[in-house]
């Protein structure tokens, strides 16, 4: 299973200090257990108001991704191999070259 992205991050976060919230530990409290205070103190009013749905990370808008996740799964393994795997001279990652590998592994252009 893949790492969590920084949004899954946060939103876990949130909810966790919710859950500490809801336990009865004060603000001050959850921010010594590792959740900054500032993101506590923005945590409870919204989840007074509207439970944990009030907490759940919004659906980036604008351009859907030109990637299924499928084809990220195979960048990934592609650029894992290396550079010189794909034939450059060196294991050196430009943009350039990213955009290569995802050309050849995906057909997608990305420029």
């Amino acid at each position: 299973m893949p790492p969590l992205t920084w949004p899954q991050t946060a939103e876990a976060r949130r909810m966790r200090a919710a859950e500490l919230l809801e336990q009865g530990q004060s603000q001050v409290e959850v921010a010594r257990m590792g959740e900054p205070r500032p993101r506590a103190c923005g945590v409870e009013a919204p989840h007074r108001e509207g439970g944990t749905a009030a907490l759940r990370r919004c659906v980036a808008s604008g351009r859907p991704p030109k990637l299924a996740e499928s084809q990220v799964e195979r960048v990934r393994a592609g650029l894992e191999a290396g550079a010189r795997a794909h034939g450059f001279d060196s294991e050196l990652w430009t943009l350039e070259r990213v955009g290569r590998v995802v050309e050849w592994t995906t057909g997608v252009a990305l420029a």
